[in-house]
């Protein structure tokens, strides 16, 4: 046999018996782009809402002035849509979702009730609820104002966690929430100044 054909059936040989190529290994899962604290503000944040749109809602049967009433109605509709695109946020992920509790929100790792910052507490509710007229325009300004602080604190918080608020729909969820209660904070405090020259009535 030539050194050729010699050469060839090596190489023939070679092939037949090398072993194959091992399979590729599969790409590996993405890492979830959530975090305990981002599923924490969410559901928070729901009940922030909750409160805020049931107080909203009292404004035709207490009274209010027509601003008041449509600046109200613009809260229960922004705030609603919010709550139900947090909840779907949560459910996507296949995380407990809450439901839109107005009255607290139990913490994680907490055994009692807390409530959100700058929610309304149970005095303060009934409190609201039993004004009318200038007097429910005016404290529910107030009290508003400050339920609006407490979201932008959770904003805040939020995104100064390490590693939170890297999700993309949440990031955009706090953005909105940030932009829309800094600038309705801005036309409360103008709409209680208003208030300033009204008495208030004095207590019954």
């Amino acid at each position: 046999m030539s050194g050729l054909r010699v050469l060839s059936a090596l190489a023939a040989a070679a092939c037949a018996t090398a072993p194959a190529h091992p399979a590729a290994p599969p790409p590996p899962a993405p890492a979830p782009t959530h975090t305990a604290a981002d599923v924490a503000f969410m559901a928070g944040m729901i009940a922030h809402h909750a409160q805020a749109v049931l107080i909203a809602g009292w404004a035709p049967a207490h009274g209010a002035s027509s601003d008041l009433r449509a600046l109200c109605a613009r809260i229960v509709v922004g705030q609603r849509d919010e709550i139900a695109a947090m909840q779907r946020w949560l459910a996507e992920r296949h995380e407990p979702v809450p439901d839109a509790d107005p009255r607290g929100h139990m913490m994680p790792g907490m055994d009692h009730a807390v409530l959100m910052p700058g929610m309304l507490t149970e005095e303060q509710l009934a409190r609201l609820d039993s004004a009318q007229g200038s007097d429910f325009d005016r404290l529910f300004l107030t009290d508003m104002i400050e339920h609006h602080r407490g979201a932008l604190t959770m904003v805040r918080a939020l995104i100064d966690t390490p590693r939170a608020a890297r999700d993309g729909l949440l990031f955009q969820v706090a953005s909105d929430i940030s932009a829309d209660q800094t600038a309705e904070i801005d036309r409360m405090t103008r709409m209680l100044d208003a208030l300033s020259h009204i008495p208030q009535r004095s207590p019954q």
